[in-house]
């Protein structure tokens, strides 16, 4: 969609419950992905809020301002027509998880990791029942096979809408566990989104921000909170 440029042509779009699920049709007629499949959308909150996106358009359309179309896109085009692989990238995330992988020097950056990953870690051994090792440098150092399979079943089990946005919470984060706590809704998203953010944090700190560095790390945030409301919308009625 980034490269689509085009202008506005219709009056109204409206939700149209469909087989499968919900659409949008504009002037009645119904939008289609980039690949020319349905859009069906498997909730009406979802469709809901693909259709304030596309009514909310000016003159031109700008698909940066249509997050939830983006993702639904994705899902039905490429989530949907290759699941298996992308189950087996993002879970892949579990052996090479950033919380995993701790500083050996300052003392200062050791304790605020400890003290800021930790939780998590523990919050995925109680929540996801896996219990992932940490390791200090970045050689890598392999996690159990149990905690492994454990965290790819869970992958696998989640729909293509759903899938779509974890990629995005996945790799924007570098953390499988910090994108299973932002699915599972069970912290604030702002909140995880800082836990990925600890190490670039900290440098600052010691050395000063760098303006152009904020601008790119403000655009994987909102990314970052644009997949976690597509979540909510994908469990919504």
């Amino acid at each position: 969609m980034t490269d689509w440029k085009a202008k506005r042509f219709w009056k109204d779009a409206a939700v149209v419950e469909v087989d499968g699920g919900f659409t949008v049709e504009l002037d009645g007629r119904r939008v289609k992905t980039p690949a020319k499949r349905p859009l069906t959308l498997p909730t009406r909150t979802m469709a809901e809020a693909v259709a304030a996106e596309w009514q909310a358009q000016d003159k031109q359309i700008d698909p940066r301002t249509m997050p939830v179309t983006k993702t639904a896109n994705a899902a039905i085009d490429k989530v949907a027509v290759q699941k298996d692989e992308v189950v087996d990238m993002l879970a892949a995330y579990g052996d090479s998880d950033l919380l995993c992988y701790r500083a050996d020097s300052p003392e200062e950056l050791v304790a605020r990791q400890a003290a800021e990953w930790d939780p998590m870690l523990a919050w995925a051994a109680t929540t996801l029942g896996v219990s992932l090792r940490t390791r200090q440098g970045i050689m890598h150092q392999p996690q159990s096979p149990e905690a492994l399979a454990e965290l790819h079943r869970r992958t696998a089990a989640l729909d293509a809408f759903q899938l779509a946005a974890f990629h995005d919470l996945v790799s924007l984060t570098g953390s499988l566990i910090l994108g299973f706590a932002a699915l599972e809704q069970a912290f604030d998203p702002d909140e995880i989104w800082a836990l990925s953010r600890l190490d670039e944090n900290w440098q600052a700190e010691q050395w000063g921000r760098d303006e152009v560095a904020e601008e790119e790390a403000e655009i994987k945030r909102q990314a970052f909170l644009d997949a976690c409301a597509m979540i909510v919308l994908s469990k919504a009625a």
